[in-house]
């Protein structure tokens, strides 16, 4: 059952000294700020190439950053928030596909990129690890991006800049990034 995904029915996940060393831990935590930052800037900024270069750092820190904290839940036992991590890795990669289009041209891997985002985040969200705010910020997010996708797949134009949304999922997602960080930081402790 993913709520009861930790070892030996474990809710918090050990924070066993080694499992992420310093230099990981850095890794993740810029690769977290990167995104949150960056991500948001390049949906306010007006030049298609800056939006674009924004984006791409933007994921590919996010990939890494992702991936990093898969391996380190996973190595604790929390095989759904892992899982979770993984997925949204695999959106936000898809995602990396279409920034150097237009952004209308790159609403197919929009799409494609929330519906993983949504599914990540809901696993990520599911599990009480992470801090109930960041949980809830998850879960809001996962909602939002999800109805988002269903809609880009039904037919309606919607891109990375519409408003509502997915305009005011962004600030839900980097909320859950906070709540990602703050929990990478309390693991070196």
């Amino acid at each position: 059952m993913i709520a009861d995904s930790c070892r030996d029915g474990v809710k918090e996940p050990r924070m066993m000294a080694g499992i992420m060393k310093k230099p990981l831990r850095v890794v993740v935590l810029s690769g977290l700020v990167l995104g949150a930052v960056l991500g948001m800037a390049g949906t306010v900024v007006s030049s298609d190439v800056l939006r674009a270069e924004l984006w791409a750092i933007d994921s590919t820190a996010l990939v890494v950053a992702t991936v990093v904290l898969a391996l380190y839940f996973f190595r604790q036992g929390c095989d759904g928030i892992a899982a979770g991590f993984l997925v949204y890795a695999i959106g936000e990669a898809v995602m990396l596909g279409g920034t150097a289009n237009a952004v209308a041209a790159s609403v197919p891997a929009f799409a494609a990129g929330t519906a993983l985002w949504a599914a990540g985040l809901a696993l990520t969200s599911l599990p009480p690890v992470m801090p109930i705010w960041s949980r809830a910020a998850g879960a809001a997010a996962a909602i939002l991006f999800g109805f988002t996708s269903l809609r880009i797949f039904a037919g309606t134009l919607l891109t990375p800049l519409s408003r509502p949304f997915p305009y005011f999922a962004y600030p839900f997602l980097v909320l859950t990034f906070a709540g990602w960080f703050w929990k990478t930081v309390k693991a070196s402790d």
